[in-house]
């Protein structure tokens, strides 16, 4: 079935006869009102991962797959992009697999004429490079399970991640395997460690995070054999599977692709158990809306651990495209999308952002003519965005954006944007600058990553599309926070959506799966949003104290609100704010007067009249003393750094508020805790001030 042509004014609608109290009817999109899809529609023998490598290899043998960058020792600097074909990688796959399942089974003391054992787990622990997507698509020929291990989540983390999915083998970066060995240990369970780098002299491997480690590899062998672990390098692994070549068992749509870590809330994180049926029913959501082709080239560094960053990997694969990985260096980015010239960009809102400063500050922001001609043909450009006439214009594009399009390559044709929401302004400017489509995608991890997107040809913002072709939508009401289906203009609710995609539930916590995924398959998502006439749904808030920031980390405002505060004296009530469009947190701090006043005192010298306690104008003057504000926030950070947060947990600007949150003013329960919502929505102006603030402040150095 082709694609529904775009309609900006009828993209999904309520099928009839679905509304049940307290909730909208279910939304589909436009054109599959009938019924989902589960399979891409261009290729429906693609079933599983593997299948979608698989009709890569068929419709591209020789055609380039991976693409690296290397180091020169010499220079320092990066060469161009090298390729590994098709066929190539598919050899690798082979080998390195077979020499992988080899292993196992001889240090798990299985005989080599029992059935090969399937769907064990495997970690990969490394920044984006071949050998992880190599790895990660070994597993899938041979129907096992890979676990991806991120640094964001912290040490203990990682070790949590290995000991609950029961990982006997780490496939691991040289710079993660000294860790790993210390904290061996802690993962009774880990028999095998495989280096991705060359253990014979780990600083010519190419890699720059490889030239991090100060062991040799006779050391590393060394100390692995005291801790009980057995130590291999990439290439002892393809050498033992090129000698044991085994056949291929590949899996069923049923069958465990990967254990995803969500990069959580409070406590260790979640492992949502994602199928091969699941990977699948994102790719023919994607496949359903602009299908890759043999042509293509994505730049990848969204974390392969994550599910966005290997799902495009995958989207490619199946057409036949090429995939070109980051050096590791955030400052490279542009670099390398200029030697790559990918045509598909998938980005999160933090990396726009940077990206929307540094060519906003070289064209707009430029002094002189050059700054005047840009102006004019950027308001241009962006009157016809608004007026709905595109974003080419023949004139300017010619003159000035065809060249700013350079910045990202010069082949660029769409890119996507996920994780977190980015600004109307931010999603205008990249649309006309860079002269391209951009889709802006929901969904979370629990969904694989799909829920709703913009459609090729949208050019509004504030808005992320109609529910995918594989997911159906519905809001709930949420009492506690006033919003109700029957609001409006739009009704209002919390997020839920089901289909193909939707995790069966997280690993080993059945308590948590009911809590997510209700009776009737409905994931609930915790966030809030309304539905337009034309079936585009609009995210405006979460439910629980958790927020996603838009450099994609979660926070947990309690528990940073009570590990500051409780290492402060001046702080009497303490309240953190995240926005999803922000990269940072900011604060509200309510002192405690006894101890604030002696502090302000200190703070502002014997220039400034002494503040007594009871001076309520004084206190209210020297709340908003920009002097005394950075000494409040200094504390902050000290006492942040101390409880061993991270920087994105520690607020970057704050307000001083000397009166009191209090139950009568509607900002405490009756058990104290803070009344979130109502103070956000008093604070507004406020809170919105002090992004502002740290805005004015961010480098915008890429």
């Amino acid at each position: 079935m082709a694609p529904v042509p775009y309609n900006k004014d009828r993209q999904a609608v309520e099928l009839p006869g679905t509304r049940r109290p307290g909730q909208t009817g279910i939304y589909r999109r436009c054109g599959y009102e009938n019924a989902l899809r589960s399979v891409p529609e261009s290729r429906p023998h693609v079933t599983t991962v593997y299948k979608a490598f698989m009709n890569g290899l068929r419709l591209s043998p020789n055609g380039p797959l991976l693409g690296q960058r290397k180091l020169d020792g010499t220079t320092g600097k990066y060469g161009a992009y090298e390729w590994q074909t098709y066929s190539e990688v598919s050899g690798r796959i082979n080998r390195f697999g077979s020499g992988m399942t080899k292993l196992y089974q001889e240090a798990m003391g299985l005989s080599l004429n029992e059935p090969l054992p399937q769907q064990w787990t495997f970690g990969l622990w490394a920044i984006n490079r071949p050998e992880w997507t190599i790895a990660s698509e070994a597993g899938s020929a041979f129907n096992l399970v890979s676990v991806g291990l991120y640094d964001t989540l912290g040490p203990e983390a990682v070790i949590y991640g290995v000991n609950h999915s029961e990982c006997a083998v780490v496939v691991a970066s040289v710079d993660h395997i000294a860790g790993l060995l210390r904290d061996s240990a802690k993962m009774s369970g880990l028999q095998i460690i495989i280096s991705m780098d060359p253990l014979q002299d780990p600083l010519a491997s190419g890699q720059k995070n490889a030239s991090q480690s100060a062991m040799a590899g006779s050391i590393l062998r060394t100390y692995a054999k005291d801790k009980g672990i057995l130590l291999y390098d990439w290439d002892e692994v393809e050498a033992i599977g090129r000698q044991f070549p085994r056949k291929h068992t590949p899996p069923e749509p049923k069958d465990i692709y990967t254990i995803c870590y969500t990069s959580g809330t409070t406590g260790m994180p979640k492992g949502a158990i994602l199928t091969h049926g699941n990977y699948i029913a994102a790719l023919a959501s994607g496949d359903s809306g602009t299908p890759f082709g043999p042509d293509d080239c994505i730049f990848s560094f969204l974390p392969l651990a994550h599910l966005f960053g290997r799902a495009m990997e995958i989207f490619l694969f199946t057409a036949g495209g090429k995939v070109g990985y980051s050096t590791g260096d955030p400052l490279l980015i542009l670099d390398d999308l200029q030697a790559l010239q990918p045509t598909v960009f998938p980005a999160v809102p933090r990396l726009l952002n940077r990206i929307y400063a540094k060519v906003h500050a070289a064209t707009a922001g430029a002094p002189g003519l050059a700054g005047i001609l840009a102006r004019k043909g950027l308001a241009t450009k962006l009157d016809n965005l608004e007026k709905g006439l595109g974003n080419e214009h023949a004139l300017w594009d010619r003159l000035l954006f065809s060249k700013v399009k350079m910045a990202l390559g010069g082949k660029v044709r769409r890119i996507l944007t996920a994780s977190a929401p980015i600004s109307a302004e931010v999603l205008a400017f990249i649309r006309v600058v860079f002269i391209c489509e951009v889709c802006e995608a929901y969904g979370q991890t629990e969904g694989s990553g799909v829920g709703t997107a913009t459609q090729e040809g949208e050019m509004e913002a504030g808005h992320v599309g109609p529910p995918n072709p594989v997911t159906e939508l519905k809001l709930v009401d949420v009492p506690e926070l006033n919003y109700f289906t029957t609001d409006k203009p739009y009704p209002r609710g919390e997020i839920c959506v089901r289909g193909p995609n939707v995790i069966q539930g997280y690993l080993k916590d059945e308590k948590k799966t009911r809590e997510a995924i209700d009776e009737e398959g409905w994931l609930h998502s915790g966030d809030i949003g309304f539905i337009k006439e034309n079936g585009t749904l609009t995210v405006i808030d979460r439910i629980k104290n958790v927020f996603k920031l838009s450099i994609g980390e979660y926070v947990a405002v309690e528990k940073i609100e009570y590990m500051i505060a409780s290492r402060i004296p001046i702080v009497m009530q303490f309240m953190v704010h995240g926005d999803s469009q922000e990269s940072c947190l900011v604060g509200i701090v309510v002192p405690e007067p006894e101890a604030f006043v002696p502090f302000v005192n200190s703070v502002l010298g014997d220039a400034s009249p002494k503040l007594v306690l009871g001076d309520v104008d004084g206190l209210h003057k020297a709340s908003r003393d920009p002097k005394v504000r950075r000494a409040v926030l200094r504390e902050l950070t000290q006492a942040g750094v101390a409880a061993g947060m991270k920087s994105f947990e520690i607020p970057k600007a704050i307000l001083i508020e000397p009166e009191p949150f209090t139950i009568e003013k509607e900002f405490l329960t009756p058990t104290l805790k803070l009344k979130r919502h109502p103070i956000v929505q008093a604070y507004r102006k406020q809170l919105e001030e002090l992004y502002v603030e740290t805005r004015a402040g961010v480098d915008s150095k890429l």
